[in-house]
């Protein structure tokens, strides 16, 4: 193993929040606009202390004719042993898993006598923000597995550490369909914007598979602080094929934290959000 520097730093972040401040004719709200202003979730600051913090505390590579694997986490997850502990088994599975595929195509392309392309798996968590009770994380994957193309998806997590349990944003929610509805119109508005800013028309064909605004709980949400005491920050990670082609590539679609989202929340989590005023 050797210690690999990840391939996203948090300016793919910024670079995502910079993205989706771009105007079109539907002009976006005032909470919008402070929304917008969030690396997915985080205050403004903290691209700059992740980097002033140096590498992961958790950087595993391997690279060799078979595979391409990278998982990496933060100081701030090996610091609490449960959560590092999850990862490290989580890491653990994924490079399982990558193996036996890879494992399993090589010896098929042996066989066919084709070219064997090296599979790959790269997993970069990093910290979203902290608040006395949160820790928020991110994480942007890349995989590929020989075919035309790779693909990017995301994860997220938080730990509660009153509860000392690892949860995920929507466990915060009553359930999918409240949260659905408490952000549907802010979030369905904004991805507009976005394909917009990327000049790709919104396909409403009624036969179109891209032509509905998808439920945002189906997604990969990231809650995030501006302060760190309060959860008032939200993207939303839409990976490629959900809402257009793959050459459209990923979107990140910040949401603004409104008091229909935080009516939505857990009695047990209300006081720990607060809404745009």
């Amino acid at each position: 193993m050797t210690i690999y520097t990840p391939w996203r730093k948090a300016t793919s972040f910024l670079a995502g929040a910079l993205l989706l401040a771009g105007c079109s004719d539907d002009k976006p709200t005032k909470a919008e606009k402070v929304a917008a202003a969030s690396v997915p979730g985080a205050p403004p600051q903290a691209a700059a202390d992740e980097a002033a913090k140096g590498a992961p505390a958790s950087n595993v590579t391997e690279s060799n004719e078979l595979i391409e694997f990278v998982y990496a986490y933060p100081k701030e997850a090996a610091q609490i042993p449960e959560l590092a502990k999850a990862l490290d088994s989580d890491r653990a599975a994924k490079r399982a898993a990558l193996v036996a595929a890879a494992e399993r195509d090589r010896t098929a392309a042996e066989k066919e006598g084709f070219p064997y392309r090296a599979h790959s798996h790269r997993q970069a968590w990093q910290r979203v923000t902290e608040t006395p009770r949160f820790l928020s994380l991110s994480a942007e994957i890349e995989t590929y597995a020989g075919g035309a193309h790779g693909m990017q998806t995301f994860d997220t997590l938080i730990w509660d550490r009153n509860r000392r349990k690892q949860l995920k944003p929507l466990d915060l929610f009553q359930s999918g369909e409240a949260f659905d509805a408490a952000i549907r119109d802010p979030f369905c508005a904004a991805i507009k914007r976005a394909k917009a800013a990327k000049g790709m028309a919104v396909d409403e064909a009624p036969d179109s598979v891209f032509a509905k605004c998808p439920p945002a709980s189906a997604q990969t949400v990231w809650l995030g602080s501006s302060d760190g005491r309060y959860l008032d920050r939200m993207t939303i990670g839409i990976a490629p094929y959900e809402i257009g082609a793959y050459a459209e590539g990923s979107y990140k679609i910040n949401v603004p934290v409104t008091g229909a989202l935080v009516k939505a929340v857990k009695d047990e989590f209300a006081r720990d959000f607060l809404p745009i005023r």
